[in-house]
């Protein structure tokens, strides 16, 4: 994995030779056993960028945090969530003083929701570099499931980004093109081809569908949209009182010969996940599946069910055939009406893009954001103490325009350590 050094990093010339002296007080006081005001904020900063601050950003975080003045010995700490602490974590995101935020923090967080085997070491994608590009300019991640948008790479010697094969990003990666300046908003129907009204944000990007459309019968990329923006697997979605009448045809009813399986198992994940699924019944992955990562070519066939939704149609002959690719969420309705569902959506509809955008408002899905923000900055799962924390981050974070970049600084700021 590339990590490139940023020269605002390194500390040269006789003009930064008057800072130091200045900045070894501030990182000795860092150092100390109490965690002043400057320790924290660079706390903050190793928390979010991944490397400490050279002096001259170090000193940019003691002006956050104390003023134009340095901070003296024994300064009380801030509590969580100080203002001055969300300064400091600013500096800690921004391209500037930051790019390891994006290059390394950013994309070893996104990288394995991009895979099937959940692994950071895998190329860099589009799905990564949308969601990196998302973070710095602010676009509202409740739109990650449904925009027609993708990010590329603003960089000399890359191929073209194509529906074809992910070169364009990982050659952006082993050339180490700075992630925090180079990435470009484009539109998937531009860049791939793909019909406008079938794009649907990180979902039908080349990285996703490469991973979990390919083979199969698409059920993946249902489960993967729960796994990263539900932060819950099927497992812990079950639920056995939704109607069975579109469970597909390839799902036994007894299996094994047991039909209590299928009624106290199977019907838990399936009744709810294949209704919604279905949305996905135009796409599909043509291609090789690889140890990691897959090559080969994005489809889309409007109008037509792919054959996938047909397979071992034999298993019950009587269960659900796929006609088109409307879709209808039938957990509005059981245990997971707990999810938040927006009540100014209808519940249904056709195609991914509608699906995502049922997804992507609902308060499940904000709280999930926040959380995983939460676990990569504070090193934590939260707990039970952490929840007030967690809702007041997570209502910050919608009624704040759903930026991730917010969410990060005033999580780290939470949790700056004492």
């Amino acid at each position: 994995m590339n990590v490139r050094t940023n020269t605002a990093q390194v500390v040269a010339g006789r003009a930064r030779h008057s800072a130091l002296a200045g900045c070894a007080l501030l990182l000795s006081l860092a150092g100390t056993a109490s965690a002043g005001p400057a320790e924290q904020a660079k706390r903050i900063y190793e928390r979010l960028a991944g490397e400490p601050p050279s002096p001259a950003v170090m000193m940019q975080l003691a002006n956050a945090v104390c003023g134009a003045n340095t901070c003296a010995p024994g300064s009380p700490s801030l509590s969580p969530g100080d203002p001055k602490l969300v300064a400091a974590a600013v500096i800690a995101t921004t391209p500037a003083t930051a790019p390891t935020f994006y290059n390394v923090t950013l994309k070893n967080w996104v990288i394995p929701w991009t895979n099937r085997d959940q692994t950071v070491f895998a190329p860099l994608n589009d799905y990564a570099a949308t969601v990196i590009g998302m973070v710095r300019d602010d676009v509202p991640f409740n739109t990650a499931l449904s925009a027609d948008l993708v990010y590329t790479v603003n960089a000399a010697g890359l191929p073209a980004p194509s529906n074809a094969s992910n070169a364009h990003y990982a050659t952006a990666e082993t050339n180490g093109v700075d992630l925090s300046t180079a990435l470009r908003t484009a539109t998937q129907s531009a860049t791939y081809g793909t019909p406008s009204a079938a794009t649907a944000g990180l979902i039908t990007t080349y990285g996703a569908q490469s991973a979990f459309f390919i083979n199969g019968t698409n059920r993946a990329m249902f489960r993967v949209t729960m796994i990263n923006h539900f932060c819950n697997d099927m497992q812990t979605l079950m639920d056995t009182t939704r109607p069975t009448d579109r469970i597909r045809q390839d799902v036994a009813r007894s299996p094994g010969g047991d039909s209590r399986v299928f009624l106290n198992n199977c019907v838990g994940c399936h009744s709810g996940m294949d209704p919604m699924a279905q949305a996905f019944a135009y796409y599909n992955f043509n291609g090789t599946a690889g140890a990691v990562t897959n090559t080969g070519t994005m489809e889309y066939t409007a109008g037509q069910v792919q054959p996938k939704y047909f397979i071992n149609s034999t298993n019950f002959v009587y269960g659900f055939v796929t006609p088109d690719d409307s879709w209808s969420n039938r957990w509005r309705q059981g245990v997971n009406a707990s999810m938040g569902w927006d009540p100014n959506l209808p519940g249904s509809g056709n195609g991914a893009k509608s699906l995502g955008t049922e997804l992507e408002s609902s308060g499940a899905f904000a709280q999930c954001q926040v959380q995983k923000v939460f676990q990569a900055v504070c090193f934590r799962t939260p707990t039970a103490a952490d929840q007030a924390t967690v809702t007041q981050l997570t209502n910050s974070f919608k009624n704040g325009g759903y930026k991730l970049k917010q969410a990060f600084q005033q999580t780290a700021a939470a949790c700056p350590g004492q």
